[in-house]
């Protein structure tokens, strides 16, 4: 593939040099400003290797077209990622770490180490070089490995005009990680037929089926008084947090489920004596069972002011995306396609579902069928994650076997 997949790897340091963690309480587009910077950055490099209509909008997202260079009636697709790295680990200086991996645990910089015991699959990557980050913060591998894969696929098809192509749409979000990456994606003027979030894991993983997914907000509050002569006069709105969360099924949390069984997942908890609030997940691949858990979470808070007080507890569930399955199941020929291209560089391709959301999701439901492909990352929003060079070079090689399989098939 010559020389430029190995700028899928320049890329990608570049990228991680830019903080753009986003932020859940924020209520601004994007969550932080800080976003707009590799925005910028990315609409500037886009045009410059040749793409067309490459521009950022007021909101933060890059848009750019590859225009066809085929007379088949080829579809248009997309490829889409994100540019923001979650909140839940740190993710400013980041400090990439070449590593040569041979087997066993992988010490960091700052005297922790990526443990087999934890993470048994590490060592099917013997063999392959790593990029780790120095223990501090997380890589941000999830999702600007995706977006250095993308751009790096659209040159190489800029570079090689024989490879026959539709129209090709690329489309980079930002606050993907705290569930706004599609609220202001524009569905219509991006043009595709379906397209490809490039935001999975390790490689060959292709995805089609995700969480039912809700976020949950409970406030309770309480009555402070003098511990001293407290005795029936205080209200503790952090016991009440807390027996809140002791009602919900122990068994039912992440750290003790797997496949396609959902969870209940605490995300934060803050309070005192007078006020505290929980911030929660609720997720499931059934709706059914998805609608079961919600019912769950509300009837909890129910239970508390049933035993403390009318107005104890307030309860607020706001649904975040549904399962694509139903949306993907009657285009199946767009994950033919993938599986096809992954194929042909000799790439299993693993159907999985995915134990979270992504853009597509969302996407999927306005109109865009848009499952999901991977990245070669590991051990995303963690101080522990990682990616393999070789997978990031096979990726760009797999989205522009997309590209021209799509016009071939037309």
């Amino acid at each position: 593939m010559d020389n430029i997949k190995d700028r899928v790897v320049e890329r990608f340091l570049k990228y991680v040099s830019f903080h753009t963690t986003s932020d859940y309480d924020s209520g601004t587009t994007p969550s932080t400003s800080r976003q707009l910077e590799l925005g910028k950055y990315l609409a500037a490099e886009l045009k410059a290797i040749g793409m067309s209509e490459a521009r950022m909008d007021d909101k933060g997202y890059v848009y750019a077209v590859l225009p066809a260079n085929t007379d088949k009636k080829a579809p248009c697709i997309g490829f889409i990622s994100h540019m923001d790295t979650s909140p839940d680990a740190p993710g400013k200086d980041v400090k990439p770490q070449f590593i040569d991996y041979k087997g066993g645990d992988i010490p960091q910089k700052n005297g922790d180490r990526i443990a087999v015991s934890d993470f048994p699959f590490l060592e099917n990557y013997a063999g392959q070089q790593l990029i780790i980050t120095d223990g501090t913060t997380l890589l941000g591998a999830d999702d600007k490995a995706g977006c250095a894969e993308i751009v790096t696929a659209m040159e190489y098809l800029i570079a090689h005009p024989e490879i026959k192509h539709g129209r090709i749409a690329v489309g980079i979000t930002p606050d993907e990680e705290i569930g706004c990456g599609a609220d202001h994606f524009d569905v219509k003027g991006f043009g595709a037929e379906f397209a490809y979030t490039v935001d999975g894991g390790a490689l060959g993983e292709l995805e089609y089926e995700n969480f039912n997914a809700a976020a949950a907000v409970i406030e309770f509050k309480g009555l402070n008084i003098h511990p001293g002569s407290a005795k029936n006069k205080m209200k503790n709105a952090a016991l009440f947090a807390a027996e809140f969360i002791s009602l919900l099924p122990p068994a039912e949390t992440p750290a003790h489920t797997e496949g396609y069984e959902g969870f209940y997942h605490i995300q934060e908890i803050r309070g005192d004596e007078t006020s505290a609030r929980i911030k929660m997940l609720i997720r499931d691949h059934d709706m059914d069972i998805f609608q079961k858990r919600k019912e769950t979470v509300a009837k909890t808070a129910e239970f508390i002011n049933f035993r403390y007080g009318e107005g104890t507890a307030v309860c607020t569930i706001k649904d975040s995306y549904y399962n694509m399955k139903e949306k993907i199941l009657p285009v199946m020929h767009v994950i033919e396609l993938a599986e096809k291209a992954m194929q042909a560089e000799g790439i299993t391709p693993v159907t999985v579902p995915i134990r979270g959301g992504t853009d597509g999701a969302r996407l999927s439901f306005e109109g865009l069928p848009c499952p999901n492909l991977s990245t070669g990352g590991e051990n995303y929003h963690s101080v522990r994650e990682f990616v393999s060079v070789p997978a990031m070079k096979k990726m760009v090689q797999v989205l522009v076997n997309i590209a021209s399989m799509a016009a071939d098939q037309a």
